[in-house]
């Protein structure tokens, strides 16, 4: 009778002890579910986006939206505020998490190139060196473009008002403008004793080659066939306004 006893408080034990811990486990099963089911803003994008698309044209291609945590792989971003300056390393496709490890350097994808933006096409001059920074330029920077002109003599309602008797303006023709590739001579070695200390001058012409659109691709090519071109390198913090054409006349 006790032996009976005592085997039954043994398996009411047991069985006390085994509901805790089916208890505890569920409990855990659950908290770790809900961990991983917890929403998380990223960004995911909206249409097909193309290789070498600068960030500053995602914001109307990517949405935020909600994800659970456990589908959101390392890296995804949430905002593309510290994405300044970059552009996609590759085409991204409706419907991806945009990663941190898509968008890149322009001068990271290759060597002396970057792509060219969707719609754009690639055009190529050579200019002489003080036209492009003493040769400083590189692909990725971004320019201003200036023109100067020899001003056709005609009929004086043949000739634009504000340059009207002067035969030379210089005038701003393009803001914003894509560097995708420069191509140059290498360097001469300066074997002087003062090598070091010296500033190294620039030496040889350059092939600068510009992303713009069909239209002012060809302002481009017919600036450098009948002028002179001049490129003044942007930065961050450039202010860029429409300033009326140079001349002698409203120089002073």
């Amino acid at each position: 009778m006790k032996s009976r006893l005592l085997g039954g408080l043994a398996a009411l034990l047991l069985a006390v002890v085994g509901a805790v811990l089916l208890f505890v486990y569920v409990q855990g099963a659950s908290a770790r579910a809900q961990a991983g089911l917890e929403p998380v803003n990223v960004l995911i994008v909206a249409e097909r986006v193309p290789a070498g698309t600068p960030s500053s044209e995602l914001a109307g291609k990517v949405r935020s939206e909600a994800v659970p945590k456990s589908a959101v792989p390392e890296g995804a971003l949430a905002a593309l505020d510290q994405q300044e300056g970059k552009v996609t390393a590759v085409g991204l496709e409706p419907g991806e998490q945009l990663l941190a490890a898509r968008l890149v350097d322009p001068r990271d994808l290759a060597p002396g190139t970057v792509p060219v933006p969707g719609g754009l096409e690639e055009v190529t001059l050579l200019l002489s060196p003080e036209r492009i920074l003493g040769g400083r330029l590189e692909a990725g920077d971004t320019v201003t473009i200036y023109t100067s002109f020899e001003t056709p003599e005609g009929p004086a309602d043949a000739v634009p008002a504000e340059i009207r008797g002067w035969n030379q303006s210089t005038g701003l023709l393009f803001h914003d403008v894509l560097i995708t590739a420069v191509q140059k001579a290498p360097s001469e070695t300066n074997n002087s004793s003062n090598s070091e200390a010296a500033v190294e001058m620039p030496s040889g012409s350059a092939f600068i080659t510009f992303a713009r659109s069909d239209a002012d691709a060809s302002k481009l090519i017919y600036s450098a066939e009948f002028g002179k071109l001049w490129l003044a390198k942007q930065t961050d913090a450039t202010a860029k306004t429409e300033p009326p054409a140079t001349t002698f006349g409203g120089l002073y």
